[in-house]
């Protein structure tokens, strides 16, 4: 059998194989199925699988000089970046940076400094009103508190004093 009769044989089998329903899949016999592949693999032309091999020594080559190229450009890199380092040019632009790094850490300390004694003020401020407002507000609590006592007491007194007035009703009535 050829490789053509093989696959055609293949086709007849999934195309008559039973239906899964609402699938869209078939059920087929795999030791079947299986055979004919093998047998297909086997009665492949030696072309083709030279070919393969040709095509899998392609993609390894190219894989070898992309990885040589991408090992160069870095040496490259470094080797340039080596050579800027070591000129006058850079070493004096590296003098001048540490100098503005230095320049701008001074600075900022200080402005960190001046808003840490700012915020202190601030809540110094805060911490003087709020205790002030606190106290006005205990003071207005406490006296507001002490005429509910004294409303609460008089009105505690009504009510006892007319239970009491009802209990002497009672007694009387016999």
């Amino acid at each position: 059998m050829d490789v053509i009769k093989l696959l055609e044989y293949l086709h007849e089998i999934i195309e008559t194989s039973s239906k899964v329903p609402m699938m869209g899949k078939v059920v087929v016999d795999k030791k079947e199925t299986l055979e004919i592949i093998e047998k297909i693999i086997h009665h492949m032309p030696d072309e083709l699988k030279k070919a393969q091999w040709v095509i899998e020594e392609k993609e390894r080559i190219l894989s070898e000089a992309m990885q040589e190229a991408e090992n160069l450009k870095k040496e490259n890199l470094n080797l340039l970046r080596k050579q800027i380092e070591n000129h006058d040019i850079t070493r004096e632009a590296n003098m001048r940076a540490e100098e503005i790094i230095a320049s701008a850490q001074r600075n900022a300390k200080a402005v960190r400094l001046g808003a840490r004694d700012y915020a202190n003020a601030i809540l110094n401020d805060l911490d003087r009103e709020l205790t002030a407002k606190k106290n006005q507000l205990l003071e207005v609590l406490k006296g507001d508190l002490e005429e509910f006592v004294i409303d609460l007491e008089r009105n505690v007194n009504l009510k006892t004093n007319e239970i009491r007035q009802n209990v002497k009703e009672l007694r009387e009535m016999k």
